[in-house]
């Protein structure tokens, strides 16, 4: 393992530093709509357009990141703090390069840290700004008062959500905690296991609620068809784009993934250096 992590470490060294990461919260209403699937295939299409990505499995004692993938992690998150390695230390390297970290178990709440703590886990988080183009943050369902925190202190949040009725309610209530937390957070939609492969009206429906009671505008991230070959590919532990490449799902998620990139090169060098960890830190330590 201490030559896995070597490797890690020269192909961070390898980085510009100039690079700074987009920090990307995935969360949702409800457990249960393919979050975290979406968030790791997600991230092996951004691999593809020649992304470095690193997945952050904060669904804290319940993360399923490692399932999905099929792999025994050696370090989680909760090393970092319980004990005392370092967040090059805890990074797992998974299929095409994917670098992720995972949930683990035993550290029910990241934010119940003191100052100290925190400063070192920004220690730690500071490494990683310039060695990645994205990182993303695999968040637990639901909305607690510490999972908001570190919500609205990334740069921006995608809520997954089915187009079931109960899965759109929930996804609009997460989305007004969002809001009135931070209105500024950029807030885009992904509906999975859509019947409609090429247009759903969820996200028109839910979009229209949103504007009218929040006064918020949400972005339509794309929609995932409902495709047996997503299925097929959880029950082997294998990503779907890359065990079904031609599937439907994995073609839309390839559209997804072309139209996001594309809308970022729009707003790329716009967000000040650090400014996930300087947000997370008023968040925790100001407002609580």
């Amino acid at each position: 393992m201490s030559d896995q992590a070597e490797r890690l470490r020269n192909r961070l060294k390898q980085t510009h530093s100039q690079t700074r990461a987009r920090t990307i919260a995935i969360a949702s209403g409800k457990g249960g709509v393919g979050k975290s699937n979406f968030t790791i295939n997600f991230a092996l299409k951004l691999i593809e357009k020649q992304k470095r990505v690193l997945i952050i499995d904060m669904d804290i004692g319940m993360g399923n990141i490692d399932i999905l993938l099929g792999v025994s992690p050696t370090y989680s998150f909760v090393d970092l703090f319980n004990h005392g390695r370092t967040i090059h230390d805890i990074i797992e390297s998974g299929p095409k390069n994917l670098s992720y970290i995972a949930g683990g178990s035993g550290l029910t709440n990241i934010f119940q840290l003191d100052e100290e703590k925190f400063k070192y886990f920004q220690s730690q988080f500071d490494s990683l700004i310039a060695s990645y183009d994205f990182i993303l943050f695999d968040m637990g369902a639901g909305a607690t008062n510490d999972s908001l925190h570190f919500i609205t202190a990334a740069d921006e949040a995608i809520v997954v959500t089915t187009p079931e009725p109960t899965s759109i309610t929930d996804a609009y209530a997460m989305i007004k905690h969002l809001v009135r937390r931070e209105n500024t957070l950029p807030i885009s939609v992904l509906v999975n296991r859509s019947l409609k492969e090429q247009r759903d009206s969820s996200f028109t429906r839910l979009h229209m609620v949103v504007e009218r009671f929040l006064d918020k505008q949400v972005t339509p991230l794309g929609v995932i068809p409902d495709d047996r070959a997503v299925l097929k590919s959880v029950n082997r532990q294998e990503p779907f784009v890359l065990a079904h490449p031609t599937s439907k799902a994995s073609k839309s998620m390839e559209i997804v993934v072309r139209d996001y990139l594309s809308q970022q090169e729009g707003i790329e060098g716009l967000v000040e250096d650090s400014s996930f960890l300087s947000k997370l830190k008023r968040f925790v330590f100001e407002r609580s």
